[in-house]
């Protein structure tokens, strides 16, 4: 069983696709946990009518401090923290866990168009979803175009994902992709929640876990599943023109938490 949280502003037609390849393809008990940030375009009420846990603020938080939110509520020891611009693959929870055991792993992430098992395969797959993105993104960002897009770019969804799942079984590299990150709920010992002054959580996480690691040596760094794939369409909150965070005043730059530690880890 798994919690799952995620935080959101508006973008209804992305939330509804979100809800359903959740629904479809997860193959657990699962809790969903939406932080809204003040949307005003129903998408609050419409994860309520699916069943979610929905905390409502009555502003827009940046990244950290809603997942913080999330943990305080989750019931379950598998804690998945989800972008809402993606669309997951068939079983993919079942996948992530399977592998993140095999690899005694306590904070994972999937694979993805960000990060593949070489720097030529996922640079050739970010090319073809650039093109596909911006040729139909002149007709808008509605729930058939990203359907459209996300047909497109695989054509036939679950075989392509059922692929890499056999070509990739039980195989990771280290690093991380941002858009799905599982964690065992016991980790939070260890490294503790999402510092809520970086805005560039995944990194820091990934920062976080490393020098836990080499300090410690009770924890792995966090690593990426190759078998389990899940689609982002990537920056779409970006252009949904959220409103500034009404914690931006707490928010500081990456680099100047890590200093020179962080040039021995560069991002992917």
């Amino acid at each position: 069983m798994i919690s799952i949280i995620t935080a959101i502003h508006n973008q209804k037609n992305v939330n509804k696709l979100f809800w359903e390849s959740l629904n479809k393809y997860t193959n657990c008990k699962f809790e969903l946990i939406i932080i809204d940030n003040a949307s005003t375009d129903g998408s609050a009420e419409f994860f309520e009518s699916v069943g979610a846990i929905v905390i409502r603020n009555k502003a827009n938080y940046s990244y950290p401090y809603c997942q913080n939110q999330g943990i305080k509520i989750a019931k379950y020891n598998w804690l998945v923290f989800m972008n809402n611009d993606v669309i997951v693959s068939k079983d993919w929870n079942t996948h992530i866990i399977a592998n993140m055991e095999a690899n005694s792993l306590d904070v994972a992430t999937v694979c993805g168009i960000e990060h593949l098992e070489t720097k030529e395969v996922t640079r050739s797959i970010k090319n073809r979803w650039k093109f596909i993105k911006n040729t139909l993104s002149i007709f808008g960002r509605s729930k058939v175009i990203l359907k459209l897009m996300h047909h497109l770019m695989y054509i036939n969804w679950e075989s392509f994902t059922q692929k890499r799942y056999n070509d990739f079984l039980k195989q990771t590299k280290e690093g991380i992709v941002g858009n799905t990150v599982v964690m065992r709920k016991e980790a939070l010992d260890k490294i503790g929640l999402w510092d809520d002054r970086i805005q560039a959580a995944d990194f820091d996480l990934y920062l976080r876990v490393k020098k836990r690691e080499l300090e410690y040596k009770d924890i792995k760094a966090v690593h990426i599943c190759l078998d389990t794939f899940i689609h982002h369409y990537i920056r779409l909150t970006t252009y949904a023109n959220p409103p500034k965070f009404v914690d931006s005043a707490n928010l500081i730059n990456i680099e100047d938490k890590w200093g020179d530690f962080i040039t021995y880890f560069p991002k992917y």
